[in-house]
């Protein structure tokens, strides 16, 4: 926030934020750039949109869908927004975290101190959610983040449920609707109802594995017998340990939150030691068809959590195209299947353009984060607000889950199994068991 003893220079507050950018101060007090103080006279305003996301790396299957909303934007937009009637050139600046953290806050300092955008947004997993995020909060620049569950995103960043954070903002879902939604779906087939836990020494692993607030005490409260062998780095070339833990303690059901390396690795191990589980239901990595097709025929019946699909009941409200429609404009413009971060990255673009619209005063960082807190939206991923979520800057999404098929017009289709967690979602078919 605004620090109270800050000093009205050349007619305007100067506040810390604008001391940061002013020194090329970012977090940790080290000058990444020589920024003198200026302000531009009678020169065009710009509005300009920050995003960050992993394009390269291990987690790029969750960026494959932003070249195409980005230039659908482009196109709805003519990078033009109208604010309070009048037009200002739209600039949206992309930074690639190449999957790493750290390379996630340098590029986030990089838009806040010498882009100066005037709002943020970043997407895919905790490696790339907080470091942004943790930027712009001492930036004091409004951020909204996304495609990540909630309490990675907001407990390891040191969110304190009765306080929260001024300036950066979440929506999707959290931990207690994967475990729901796995439940319910676990729930629907005969199994001895012990679990073996792949989780991997990271954000998301380690929110998932947490004994107070992941996966452990709810799995015990629903009479599942959690097998958790412990943490391994991502990019590990044997499961051995695990798989043995997991046949000792007769595991009829497989589940964490891996990057598609290690879940192939795993699962042909898994084959090849003769382990052959019931279900198998995994976060990141199965989440993409590339993944799955990548395990050939015995990628079929594998699970996951679906946080967006064509069939999804939802519209955009830059466009007015369904989930389904925006799917299928993805496919032909691409010729690649549809993907999950599609829905959320669309959704996070129309936020964005919502919140600029109704912004009181433009180059007002508070301005636009009042704004973004006045927000209730119907986007591509469902009604958006932040009023009433579990904590203060978190907004909810709904989550089922289900199973990849294969397919006839693609190798591999994603079906809903179980909609207990979401109704209005409809269900494709019903859980089935893996075959040997």
């Amino acid at each position: 926030m605004t620090d109270n003893n800050d000093k009205n220079l050349l007619g305007r507050d100067f506040s810390r934020r604008d001391f940061l950018r002013s020194t090329g101060i970012a977090a940790g007090g080290v000058a990444l750039a020589s920024m003198p103080f200026t302000f531009a006279i009678g020169g065009e305003r710009v509005i300009k949109l920050g995003y960050v996301s992993p394009q390269t790396g291990p987690l790029a299957p969750f960026a494959a869908a932003d070249n195409y909303i980005i230039e659908s934007l482009k196109q709805v937009l003519k990078n033009s927004i109208n604010v309070a009637g009048k037009a200002y050139r739209l600039e949206v600046i992309v930074k690639d975290s190449q999957s790493n953290p750290n390379r996630a806050a340098e590029v986030a300092s990089e838009l806040i101190l010498s882009d100066q955008v005037d709002l943020m947004l970043v997407s895919s997993t905790p490696e790339t959610t907080n470091p942004v995020s943790d930027q712009c909060e001492i930036n004091e620049i409004p951020c909204i983040s996304t495609v990540a569950p909630w309490q990675p995103w907001f407990f390891t960043r040191g969110g304190k449920p009765d306080q929260g954070f001024e300036w950066t903002y979440h929506f999707f879902w959290g931990l207690e609707d994967v475990i729901g939604t796995y439940s319910a779906m676990w729930g629907a087939m005969p199994s001895n109802k012990v679990v073996g836990g792949l989780f991997p020494n990271d954000g998301d692993g380690n929110a998932w594995g947490d004994q107070k607030l992941g996966f452990p005490p709810v799995l015990a409260q629903k009479g599942f017998q959690l097998v958790d062998p412990g943490r391994f780095q991502s990019l590990t070339d044997d499961f051995s340990a695990q798989i043995a833990a997991f046949k000792k303690a007769d595991v009829e059901i497989v589940t964490g939150v891996v990057i598609p390396p290690d879940l192939s690795t795993f699962w042909t191990q898994a084959r090849q030691q003769g382990f052959n589980p019931k279900a198998v239901s995994v976060g990141k990595a199965l989440l993409f068809p590339t993944a799955v097709e990548a395990l050939g025929k015995a990628g079929n019946n594998l699970s996951t959590e679906i946080w967006w699909s064509p069939t999804h009941p939802f519209s955009s409200s830059l466009t007015g195209a369904s989930a389904g429609q925006l799917a299928q404009g993805f496919t032909q413009a691409t010729g690649k299947q549809w993907t999950q971060p599609l829905g959320f990255v669309h959704a996070l673009f129309e936020l964005a353009v919502d919140i600029l619209k109704r912004t009181e005063e433009i180059g007002n960082a508070q301005a636009v984060r009042d704004a973004l807190l006045k927000t209730h939206l119907n986007t591509v991923v469902g009604p958006i607000n932040w009023n009433g979520g579990p904590v203060k800057n978190v907004a909810k999404t709904p989550l089922v889950s289900g199973q990849w098929r294969l397919g006839k017009d693609n190798k591999y289709d994603l079906i809903v199994t179980s909609n207990a967690t979401a109704p209005a979602i409809p269900l494709g078919g019903e859980m089935q068991a893996i075959t040997y």
